[in-house]
């Protein structure tokens, strides 16, 4: 009986470093972006945040959205100031969701190992890792939306993403930096942007 734990214990140590050795690199996040610019907007321009009513009832959050897009909007030339004329809008919408993995092929029929559909089992002695079949996702989308001292829309940019990773402000960043891709003059149409962020 010691022994069999013992094996247990051997090949749940030897799938725990296989799985952590897949987590060394980077990580795609795969962003489906739709960007308009109805109007130039000056390289170096700067400008301020705004915000609707709702977001203002939200102010940690929000904050924490607008300094990832102050990073976003640096890296395209856009620079933070007072009472600039460009107003920028950002918002960013969450959602999590339970599935059950559907991917793999079950191999073993309950005679060696069963590896597939997240699931890992070892003859009739059951899931060696229960729940691991059952993975949560999550949909993201954030929108950026500039306006003119007159209020026109200059530029306007959707991103959204559906993925497994929990950490939402890492990718929350990588699909600001998504969005706006191609600024000041995007590309036309629904485009896929690839980021690549640290694991």
């Amino acid at each position: 009986m010691f022994s069999g734990f013992v094996r247990k214990a051997r090949v749940a140590l030897l799938i725990g470093v296989w799985l952590l050795s897949g987590c060394a690199g980077v990580r795609l996040v795969d962003t489906q972006v739709n960007s308009f610019a109805p109007q130039a907007i000056a390289a170096g321009a700067s400008y301020q945040f705004a915000r609707l009513p709702s977001q203002m009832a939200d102010p940690v959050n929000q904050e924490k959205l607008e300094k990832l897009a102050e990073q976003a909007l640096a890296k395209v030339g856009l620079r933070r100031q007072n009472n600039a004329p460009l107003r920028v809008q950002v918002s960013a919408v969450q959602r999590q969701e339970h599935a059950m993995n559907q991917d793999g092929v079950g191999i073993g029929w309950g005679l060696g190992w069963v590896f597939g559909h997240g699931a890992i089992s070892m003859g009739n002695e059951g899931t060696l890792f229960p729940g691991l079949d059952a993975r949560p996702t999550y949909w993201r989308q954030v929108s950026l939306i500039m306006r003119n001292a007159s209020g026109a829309v200059v530029f306007e940019s959707h991103a959204s993403h559906e993925g497994i990773w929990s950490d939402g402000e890492v990718v929350l960043a990588a699909m600001l930096d998504a969005a706006l891709q191609g600024f000041p003059t995007p590309p036309a149409g629904v485009r896929q942007v690839n980021i690549e962020i640290p694991r």
